[in-house]
C-alpha cells in the first residue's frame, strides 16, 4: 500500500481527506473519488463504471489492494475498460447502502471491500464483493472478471440495460417499502423476544454459531424488554452474552475496548480491528448491565472502554476517531503486515516481562507454551496467544491461594506492564476522520459514563467532544452540518444518520450535564432534520436530502444492524423530546416512524429490534424527573445521583436553575421550567403523564417515588 516509490505517480486520489482513499492513491490504478468529474468523464467515454467501495480497517480490501490493484496488469485492464471510482463508505454510507442493496437483489452474499460494476449513468448490472488475482477452484479470477464484463458492455448491451432495469426497479421497490397500513403491537414485539431466545448460545452467550457481532442494539432490546414485562430470561441472555463476551478474545484486555467481532462461537478470536460505534453502543450496554445488576465487573469493563477511547481515539480536537486497523507490521519483518500481531503474544515474551507472577497471568488469561490458536486453523499464529479468561477471577485466587482483591490488585498491575511493553510494537494504522454521527453515539456514551460511574473526567470529554463537533461541523446560520472533519476541515453533506446520532448524544449530555446550550441544540438540529429528510405523505425519513443528483434512490434504513438504523434513532429521540419539552407533535411522528415498518416487523422481527425498543418506549406513558437547583451543589447533586443508580429506561431528566438549564427549558417547556425549588432546598418533580407527584427534597423520599413509579408501569 501507499507505494511512494519514483516509479509511481499518484493518482487523483491523492488529493482526498479519507485515509481510505489515500491508502490507495499510490495505485498504478486510474482511480477517481465518487463526484461528477468521473461521472462525466464515463458518460463521454461511454464506458461502465468499476466501483469499489471499502473502509481503511477492512482486512480484505487490504488483501485486495495488495493482490489486484497494485498490480500493474491488473490496473491497465481497469484503465483501459472502466472509469475506476473509490468509495470510503464510512464517509459516504448511502453510496454503499444502495450499492451492497444491489449486490444483495442479485443474490450476493454482502461484504467489504464491494466491487460493482455501473453504467455511465450509475446504474448497477454486475457485482461481488473480493476478487481473487486468479481463477483457481470454479472462482473466476478478477483480470477474467474484467476481461468478460468488458466483452458483455460492447457486445451484449442490452442484457446489460435489462439488468439495470430489474435492480433499479428493486432498489426503487425496497426505498418505497414500509408503508404498512397496520401498526406494530405487543405480539411482535414478544416475537421477538422468543425468537432470540431460540436463537441464543445457551453454551457461549450470544446468537447463533460463529461468526458472532456484539450487536447491542438486541441487548438493549432485551433490557428494555425485561423492564416492560418483568421476563428475567431477557435479562439474563442479555447479561451472560456481556459476560462471555467481556470473558473474550473479541475484548483487549490489557488497552481495553472490543473488537469488530470474533470468527468463533466462543468470542475467543476475534476479527482484530476495532470500531468506534462498537465502543459506544457496549459502554451503554454495560452501564445497563451494571444499573439493573449493580456487578462492578460490568462498571469496569466500561470503564475500560472509556479509558481506551480517551487515551487512544481521542483527537488534540477533544474529537473522536474513527477506528483501529486489524492488521500491522511484524516485528520480526516490518516490511510485512498481518493480522492481530499487536495483539498476540507468545508464553515466553509474557515471562520475560512478568518474571515469577506470569503463572498467575498465564493462567488466568488462558496461556499456552505452544500458543491457544488451535480453536481456528485459518489464524496463523503459530505459538502465540490471543488473551481470553477462561478462568473466573475466583478460580484464580483459589489456584494461586490468595484472595480475590490481591488477585484482581496483581492481575491489574501485570496488564500495565504489559500495556507498557506492546506499546513498543509497531501500532495498527488509526483512521483520524472524526464522523458526527458515530462521535454523537460516543458522546452519548460519555456522558452517561460520567454521571453512573461519577467520574467527572468522561463528562468532560463528552463535553470537549460536542463543543468541538458543533463548532467545527455544524454551521447553524447555514443550517448546514457537515459529516466529516481532517487536517482541520470539515466537508460532505450530513445525512440523517448525522443528525439523529447526534441528537442522540446531545440529550445524553443534557441530561448529565443539566446544561441547556445541549437540549437547545438537539431540537435545532431536529427541526432541519425533519424539514431535510422526512416523508411526509408515508412516514418516516430518508437517509439523504435529495440534494445530490448522484444518489440514484432516496433509500429509507430499517435493519438495525452494527448500529440502529437511523429511523429507529429518529423515533427515539422525537420520543424523547416530545415528553422533555411537551411536543405532542413529535411523538405522533414517532409513532408514524414506527409503524411505517410494522408489516415488515411482523414477518421479520429479528431485523429491526430497535424499532420495537421504540415500541415499548411509545407504550409507556410519558415519565419525567425535574430536579430543581443550582447545579453542582450538593443537595441537586444528591437528588442526581439518586436518579442515576436505577435503570429507568423510559425516563427522560430535566433541571432547571443551572445558569442556562432554566432559561433554556422554561422556552422550550414552560410547564417544567416553573417547577421550583421548595423551601430554598433543592427539589425533585416525578411526572407521570405530564401529572406530577409531590416534591420531595429528600432523596431516600425521591428513591421510593421512581421505584413506586416503575413497580406501577410494570404491573399496568
Amino acid at each position: 500500500m501507499n507505494d511512494t516509490s519514483p516509479r509511481r505517480r499518484p493518482n487523483r486520489l491523492i488529493h482526498e481527506s479519507s485515509p481510505y482513499l489515500l491508502q490507495h492513491a499510490y495505485n498504478p490504478v486510474d482511480w477517481y473519488p465518487w463526484g461528477e468529474e468521473a461521472h462525466r468523464h464515463a458518460r463521454d467515454a461511454r464506458k461502465p463504471i468499476f466501483l469499489s467501495i471499502g473502509y481503511s480497517t477492512c482486512h480484505w480490501c487490504h488483501v485486495m489492494e495488495r493482490e489486484s490493484f497494485e498490480d500493474d496488469g491488473i490496473a491497465a485492464l481497469l484503465n483501459q475498460y472502466f472509469i475506476p471510482i473509490k468509495v470510503d463508505r464510512e464517509e459516504r454510507p448511502d453510496i454503499d447502502r444502495i450499492y451492497m442493496t444491489a449486490l444483495q437483489a442479485m443474490g450476493r452474499n454482502g461484504g467489504w471491500p464491494l466491487s460493482m460494476f455501473l453504467t455511465p449513468d450509475l446504474k448497477p448490472f454486475y457485482g461481488g464483493t473480493y476478487f481473487p488475482p486468479r481463477s483457481a477452484r470454479g472462482r473466476a479470477g478478477f483480470p477474467d472478471v474484467l476481461r468478460r464484463i468488458h466483452e458483455i458492455w460492447e457486445q451484449q448491451r442490452g442484457k446489460v440495460e435489462e439488468a439495470t432495469r430489474s435492480i433499479t426497479g428493486f432498489l426503487e421497490e425496497i426505498a418505497g417499502a414500509g408503508t404498512s397500513v397496520g401498526s406494530l403491537d405487543r405480539g411482535i414485539v414478544d416475537r421477538c423476544f422468543h425468537q432470540l431466545a431460540a436463537t441464543y448460545d445457551a453454551a457461549c452467550g450470544g446468537f447463533g454459531g460463529g461468526p458472532k457481532f456484539p450487536r447491542p442494539v438486541v441487548l438493549d432490546f432485551l433490557f428494555r424488554y425485561h423492564a416492560a414485562t418483568s421476563n428475567t430470561e431477557a435479562r439474563d441472555i442479555a447479561l451472560d452474552t456481556l459476560r462471555r463476551m467481556a470473558a473474550g478474545g473479541i475484548h483487549d484486555h490489557i488497552g481495553g475496548g472490543f473488537h469488530r467481532y470474533a470468527v468463533d462461537p466462543a468470542w475467543r478470536v476475534p476479527h482484530f480491528e476495532k470500531m468506534l460505534y462498537d465502543q459506544a453502543q457496549l459502554v451503554q450496554a454495560f452501564l445497563d448491565a451494571y444499573l439493573l445488576t449493580h456487578d462492578p465487573s460490568f462498571a469496569a469493563v466500561a470503564r475500560s472502554t472509556l479509558d481506551y477511547v480517551a487515551e487512544e481515539m481521542t483527537s488534540p480536537e477533544g474529537g473522536f476517531l474513527t477506528a483501529e486497523d486489524a492488521d500491522s507490521p511484524r516485528p520480526e519483518n516490518p516490511e510485512e503486515s498481518g493480522e492481530g500481531e499487536f495483539y498476540v503474544w507468545t508464553r515466553k515474551e509474557i515471562e520475560s516481562a512478568l518474571g515469577q507472577d506470569a503463572d498467575l497471568f498465564c493462567f488466568h488469561f488462558g496461556v499456552e507454551a505452544e500458543g491457544n490458536m488451535s480453536v481456528d486453523p485459518q489464524h496463523e499464529f503459530t505459538g502465540k496467544n490471543i488473551l481470553y479468561e477462561p478462568h473466573p477471577l475466583a478460580a484464580t485466587a483459589q489456584r494461586f491461594r490468595i484472595t480475590e482483591e490481591e488477585a484482581a490488585r496483581r492481575i491489574g498491575a501485570m496488564r500495565r506492564k504489559l500495556r507498557a511493553v506492546r506499546a513498543l510494537r509497531p501500532r495498527p494504522l488509526r483512521d483520524d476522520k472524526i464522523l458526527t454521527s458515530w462521535n454523537g453515539l460516543m458522546i452519548g456514551a460519555f456522558a452517561r459514563g460520567g454521571r453512573v460511574l461519577h467520574e467527572e473526567r468522561y463528562g468532560r470529554a463528552a463535553l470537549n467532544a460536542a463543543a468541538f463537533v458543533v463548532g467545527s461541523l455544524d454551521d447553524a446560520k447555514q443550517g448546514e452540518l457537515k459529516r466529516r472533519y481532517r487536517g482541520g476541515a470539515s466537508g460532505l453533506e450530513a445525512g440523517l444518520e448525522d443528525y439523529v446520532l447526534l441528537v442522540a448524544g446531545l440529550l445524553e449530555l443534557y441530561e448529565a450535564s443539566g446544561n441547556g446550550r445541549w437540549l437547545k441544540h438537539a431540537v435545532e438540529l431536529t427541526e432541519r432534520q425533519i424539514d431535510l429528510f422526512a416523508d411526509a405523505e408515508r412516514g418516516g425519513f430518508y437517509e439523504t436530502s435529495g440534494k445530490d443528483a448522484s444518489v440514484i434512490v432516496r433509500m429509507k434504513e430499517q435493519y438495525d444492524g452494527e448500529k440502529p438504523s437511523a429511523n429507529s434513532i429518529a423515533a427515539m429521540n422525537l420520543i424523547r423530546l416530545a415528553r422533555m419539552i411537551d411536543r405532542p407533535a413529535w411523538e405522533e411522528v414517532a409513532v408514524k416512524t414506527v409503524n411505517q415498518w410494522a408489516d415488515i416487523a411482523a414477518r421479520q422481527p429479528l431485523i429491526m429490534p430497535g424499532m420495537l425498543s421504540d415500541f415499548l418506549r411509545l407504550s409507556s406513558p410519558p415519565q419525567q424527573v425535574v430536579i430543581a437547583g443550582p447545579g453542582g451543589e450538593h443537595g441537586v447533586e444528591e437528588m442526581v445521583d439518586v436518579v442515576n443508580a436505577l435503570y429507568l429506561p423510559n425516563m427522560v431528566v430535566l433541571r432547571t436553575g443551572g445558569v442556562e438549564g432554566e432559561d433554556t427549558l422554561r422556552v422550550l417547556s414552560p410547564f417544567h421550567g416553573s417547577l421550583q425549588e421548595e423551601g430554598g432546598k433543592p427539589t425533585a418533580y416525578v411526572c407521570r403523564g405530564f401529572v406530577c407527584e409531590l416534591p420531595v427534597t429528600d432523596p431516600e423520599a425521591l428513591r421510593g417515588q421512581l421505584h413506586q413509579l416503575t413497580s406501577a408501569e410494570k404491573h399496568s
